[in-house]
Formats: C-alpha cells, sequence, structure tokens
C-alpha cells in the first residue's frame, strides 16, 4: 500500500487526537497533508512537529502567524475549503463540530476526496444534498460514528438489508428515574458510562438526542426507511450496531468500546490492519449482553428526531440548531436537562418546513432557529 495522503479537520479534538494515534501506530502507511484547530494552537503545535503537514488551518483568527513548524498557516472557514481543494488529499477526515463541517465537505466531494465522515451536522443538515453529490462524484462517504461504522461493515449487499439495528448504551441516566433527570447537574449529565467525548455529544448521550440523529444519518447512509431503522438500548456497548437481512439473518459488529477502532477502519478503507486495540476483544470475559427498548417518556428528544427525520426537508435543520442552542444553555446553567426537549419541541413545533432546501437556504434556516431558541431561553 503507498502512503495514504489525508487530512484531519478537527484535529486537536476527541475524534482528531485519536486519529492521530492511530495514525501513528501507522505511520509508515500514511502522509499528513493537513491539519485544522479552532483555538488549541498548543496542542496544534505539538501535533505539527510530530506529524509534519503541509497546512494548518487556525480558527482563531487572533493569531496571525504565516507558518508554524514550516506549516502554511491559514483560517476560518476559507481555510478548511482550501484544504479540502487539494487533490493530493486521497481522503479527508471530517471532526470538526457543527455546522462549519458541512461546507468543507461538500468541497471535498467536488473535488473527489474520499470522506471519513465524523460530523454529525452535514447529514444531518444536508443529508440528500451531500449523498446525491457524492453519488454524483463517485465519491465514498466512510462513517466514523461507531454504529454507522458497525453497520457500513455488515452490508454486503444493501438490497438485501431489511433493517437496520442501532444500539444505545442509554447513557448516565438509564436506571434513573425521571425525577433523577430533571433535577441532574451538568456534571451528572457528562458522567457517561461507556464512551469519553466532548460536552456536547455527551449531553446528547444523556437525553438519547445523539440517537435520534444518528437514526437520521443511517436514513441517509444506507439510504433506509425511517420505519427500517431501529434503536435497542445496549448498556455493555459491545454490539455496535447490526442489520437484519430479508431472510431473518442478522449480522452484528462487536468490539470493545473505543473510537480507535472505527477510525482506523474509516480511513484505511478498504484495507485492514493490526491497530492499537487489536487483540483487545474477549468473548470469554463477557459476563452478558443486555438489550431492550427505549423508554420514549424518559427520552422523549428519540421520538422528536424520528418525528423530524420523517418531516423531511429542512425539519433536521431546525431540530439541529434548537437542540444544539438548548444543550449549550443546559451546560451554561442557564437551563434544566429535561428543559432541552421542551425547547427542541417548542421551535420544531412552530417550524415551517422548506421542501428541499439549498445550501443558502440551510444556512439562514440553521441561523433563524438559533436566534428563535435563544429568545426561548431567555424567557425560561
Amino acid at each position: 500500500m503507498e502512503r495514504r495522503k489525508i487530512s484531519i479537520l478537527g484535529s486537536t479534538g476527541s475524534i482528531g487526537t485519536q486519529a492521530l494515534e492511530v495514525i501513528e501506530k501507522l505511520q509508515d502507511k500514511f502522509e499528513i497533508i493537513a491539519l485544522s484547530a479552532g483555538k488549541n494552537i498548543e496542542l496544534l503545535k505539538t501535533q505539527i512537529q510530530k506529524f509534519k503537514p503541509k497546512y494548518v488551518c487556525i480558527g482563531d483568527e487572533t493569531f496571525k502567524e504565516k507558518t508554524l513548524y514550516g506549516a502554511k498557516v491559514l483560517y476560518g472557514a476559507d481555510g478548511l475549503n482550501t484544504i479540502c481543494s487539494d487533490k493530493e488529499n486521497d481522503i479527508i477526515l471530517v471532526a470538526v463540530s457543527g455546522k462549519i463541517g458541512l461546507k468543507p465537505t461538500l468541497t471535498a466531494i467536488e473535488n473527489g476526496i474520499d470522506i471519513a465522515l465524523a460530523n454529525k451536522e452535514t447529514l444531518v443538515m444536508a443529508g440528500d444534498i451531500v449523498m446525491h453529490k457524492a453519488k454524483e462524484k463517485g465519491v465514498k462517504i466512510i462513517p466514523v460514528d461507531s454504529e454507522h461504522c458497525a453497520i457500513h461493515q455488515c452490508i454486503k449487499n444493501r438490497e438485501d438489508v431489511d433493517k437496520l439495528i442501532i444500539t444505545a448504551s442509554g447513557g448516565p441516566f438509564l436506571r434513573k428515574s425521571i425525577q433523577d433527570m430533571q433535577s441532574a447537574t451538568v456534571e451528572q449529565a457528562l458522567s457517561h458510562p461507556r464512551w469519553n467525548m466532548g460536552k456536547k455529544i455527551t449531553i446528547d448521550s444523556a437525553t438519547l438526542m445523539n440517537k435520534g440523529l444518528e437514526v437520521i444519518e443511517a436514513h441517509h447512509l444506507f439510504a433506509m426507511n425511517y420505519e427500517n431503522i431501529e434503536v435497542v438500548i445496549h448498556p455493555q456497548s459491545i454490539v455496535h450496531s447490526a442489520i437484519e437481512y430479508k431472510d431473518g439473518s442478522i449480522i452484528a459488529q462487536l468490539g470493545i468500546p473505543s473510537m480507535h477502532i472505527p477510525i482506523q477502519y474509516a480511513i484505511c478503507y478498504p484495507q485492514r490492519f493490526e491497530g492499537i486495540k487489536s487483540k483487545s476483544f474477549s468473548f470469554s470475559d463477557i459476563a452478558h449482553l443486555d438489550f431492550e427498548k427505549p423508554d420514549y417518556k424518559k427520552f422523549p428528544t428519540l421520538e422528536l428526531a424520528y418525528n423530524a427525520g420523517k418531516t423531511g426537508g429542512s425539519s433536521t435543520v431546525c431540530l439541529n440548531a434548537a437542540n444544539e442552542e438548548a444543550v449549550l444553555a443546559f451546560l451554561d446553567g442557564k437551563i434544566k436537562l429535561f428543559d432541552i426537549y421542551k425547547i427542541t419541541s417548542q421551535i420544531f413545533e412552530k417550524h415551517i418546513k422548506t421542501a428541499y432546501p439549498s445550501i443558502d437556504e440551510i444556512f439562514e434556516i440553521d441561523k433563524e432557529t438559533r436566534i428563535k431558541t435563544q429568545e426561548l431561553i431567555r424567557n425560561y
């Protein structure tokens, strides 16, 4: 295998740092073209010295250096688009958080560059556009989320698949009451029992909105009707997801709960190599595997996400923006955990759907929704 040339958008975040750990283990198989970071310049400097990229992109525009340890410095959204226009890239890992990942992803697709996708907003906001463009350009979109990565590994022939089964750990409140959730502190909501993730996605996991967004992503990634996507609570996080074929056979992907494995799968696809977590799984060490239906009364955001997906058009843009603003408000101590659902559902119910929004319309709807949500939060 020739060294695969890769850029990482969001190299100082949770997924980005773990991706670089994978690449360091497989250093003879990869060449870093570019890295990007928001404001964590000190960590970025360390990464530049170790991996020697050609470019780096920085979100903090108060930093005015033109080069860093030999790497050309780019800035903001324009910098991300420059990286994604460089056809020297074989694959780009999109691991930035939020809507900022959408336009660079489309730029990379336009330039025929494969995508390892770890940014939910790209498909939640514009799944129809992104998947259509990828098909048109012959670009592979390999999911990094452990659940979607699991499904991707299980599917051999899409036409034979009847159902997707997405597993969820249930988060920190699985065995707690609704009253416990209503009085939950930020610290309690951030105490995920299985995964170490960023704050926003951890809160989404506590409310199960994360799983709802994954349902929307799965709909787009695998062209599956929402009626044929099932969420199952699996506290051990060993079965990462499964598919049911039309003959009744079910194929599942199992492994320890580590993001190193799906990251490596995505950036190496279709090849496989011995990695950081190879040989770390043992069937004999697993006492049991539990599965149960989600409690929609305790986790109403999951049903809300299904409704948004089935409604289609700009509904998922609205859902994503309202939820994100509500989560930030909870993290800032302005609202309670259950208020995330109340606020998001109020905004969603009043949203007037645009059936086929353009990219510009998507960003405008996102902006308007955030303003309305912030106003509602102030009233709380």
